[in-house]
């Protein structure tokens, strides 16, 4: 492990535009549990909760689950070291830009700052019917489904439910760091969920070179990684950030 520290730290240091591509498996360590798997959220929840058309046919059953997964639950998580150590690694200048599949705030919450949010944040609602878009508060969350008080409408939170498009400029915005990156971070992705899984495959093919952390090996491990670091991500990051500091 210490030679593929070794080999990273001098890929990241050689890299003139670096970014980093963050899935669920980041916020692991922050008391997140992934969406897929067997400890995942979907072994306790019927995905179909998070479903547009069911939302809007049945917006209390669908508010509660929300609720108590993305606001009640979510609510107590904070940064753990592998977001820390990604928004150092912004903040001296190796890493441009990240993309994140995760809806949880963390990564600001850690300091980055040049965050893509694939998928969008829980950390707003937005109005179905006026486009209004307000933060989540004790008050407005006490009263399900969530209403507009402008309009009326029905409330959301601002993030992707299935049978929804990407929103525009974030699909974009992830494009174009993905073919302006000659090095890229992945980190805690197993890369199935598609669209965002094609993000490290476009950076490949556009010449960056792929770091990969994670717990296990994925689908991008034998296809596109270079470099392929096994362990926690707040452990492995840590590293890399104190190789770099030597």
């Amino acid at each position: 492990m210490e030679e593929s520290i070794r080999k990273a730290v001098e890929l990241i240091r050689a890299s003139k535009h670096a970014t980093a591509f963050t899935g669920a498996g980041i916020s692991v360590e922050s008391g997140i549990p992934t969406f897929r798997g067997d400890n995942g959220f979907w072994s306790r929840y019927d995905p179909m909760t998070l479903d547009i058309d069911y939302f809007k046919a049945n917006p209390l059953k669908s508010w509660k689950v929300i609720k108590e997964i993305f606001y009640d639950y979510f609510e107590y998580s904070k940064p753990n070291e592998a977001h820390i150590a990604l928004a150092e690694l912004e903040d001296r200048g190796f890493i441009k830009q990240l993309i994140t599949q995760n809806i949880d705030n963390l990564h600001q919450a850690a300091g980055s700052k040049k965050v893509v949010e694939f998928h969008g944040s829980s950390h707003k609602l937005v109005c179905l019917d006026c486009h209004k878009r307000i933060k989540p508060s004790e008050t407005v969350l006490n009263n399900l489904p969530v209403k507009c008080d402008s309009c009326g409408g029905l409330l959301k939170p601002d993030f992707i439910f299935f049978g929804e498009d990407i929103p525009r400029q974030a699909f974009l915005d992830s494009m174009e760091a993905a073919r302006k990156s000659d090095l890229m971070l992945v980190v805690g992705t197993s890369g199935e969920v598609v669209p965002a899984s094609q993000i490290p495959l476009l950076a490949k093919q556009t010449g960056a070179k792929i770091i990969e952390i994670n717990v296990q090996h994925t689908q991008y491990t034998e296809e596109i990684t270079d470099l392929f670091l096994e362990g926690k991500a707040s452990e492995i990051l840590k590293k890399i950030v104190d190789g770099l500091n030597a």
